[in-house]
């Protein structure tokens, strides 16, 4: 009512008004913006092979053969060195397969892009180790014997612990009962991962829900912390179940199969 009302006391002010506010737009318009736009990026199945090698090597110990899929899943950002300019960020703010974030949330501030691709792939290989450590400690296994390597080309960053520790434990040990962790089916997820198998948020979800949608999945593993930002947008058909722990997972992947009650955001 005030916006009304303003309008048909002050009409000259507001007509006066609109001449800067239109070129400040479209000087804002031509300049680029501190922000990046990202969009649903690859999937990967983790107990399959990438390039033509296993992304899960494990020596030591007998492996078994898996059915079923573990995906992890990925967003694509505009490079740091990329201009995004308010055209970019309206169009993003107004499609679900785009959403606008601050650059400095994305990459970190004043780095190169070469810096910025080292850092990844240095939180990978954390992540990598972590998520070995979480699964053999969840088996009641050291690495005194078994040796685990993980191999994924190309991504880097640290949003696939939890999804790396999944396969760990489905080639070693499955369900715990003979069968496949994943009963089979195709399942995605996120969530970075501690050595003690707690479970942490990662961001772009909504973004990670849809990739896994188009590459088969019908279950989705979010950390709890993100259940609201992954059910904003959820692809119809996807089932997500939210998780805290790697042993809480595997609990819930086993409900699954076994047809019981899981819990859900």
């Amino acid at each position: 009512m005030l916006s009304r009302l303003a309008k048909l006391t002050r009409p000259k002010a507001i007509a006066l008004s609109a001449i800067p506010t239109v070129a400040l737009l479209a000087t804002v318009g031509l300049a680029p913006l501190p922000f990046t736009v990202a969009q649903p990026g690859t999937t990967a199945d983790v107990l399959g092979e990438n390039k033509g090698d296993p992304v899960i090597t494990i020596t030591g110990a007998p492996t078994r053969s898996t059915k079923g899929e573990l995906r992890m899943t990925t967003i694509i950002a505009t490079g740091p060195a990329m201009d995004v300019d308010l055209g970019d960020v309206i169009d993003g703010w107004f499609r679900t397969d785009r959403a606008v974030m601050p650059k400095d949330a994305v990459y970190p501030s004043g780095d190169s892009t070469e810096e910025i691709e080292k850092h990844n792939l240095d939180e990978m290989k954390k992540s990598q180790n972590s998520a070995v450590d979480a699964a053999l400690k969840y088996l009641g296994k050291t690495d005194d014997g078994i040796k685990v390597s993980l191999k994924l080309a190309d991504i880097g960053g640290p949003s696939a612990g939890l999804l790396f520790s999944l396969g760990v434990v489905d080639k070693l040990d499955g369900d715990g009962s003979g069968g496949d962790l994943t009963g089979g089916r195709t399942i995605a997820g996120t969530g970075t991962i501690t050595p003690d198998g707690k479970v942490g948020p990662v961001g772009g979800v909504s973004l990670k829900t849809q990739a896994a949608k188009r590459d088969g999945a019908t279950v989705f593993l979010v950390p709890q912390a993100e259940c609201s930002d992954a059910k904003a947008e959820l692809p119809k058909g996807l089932q997500l179940i939210p998780v805290s722990t790697l042993k809480g997972t595997v609990e819930s992947l086993r409900a699954l199969e076994e047809g019981e009650k899981v819990p859900s955001c």
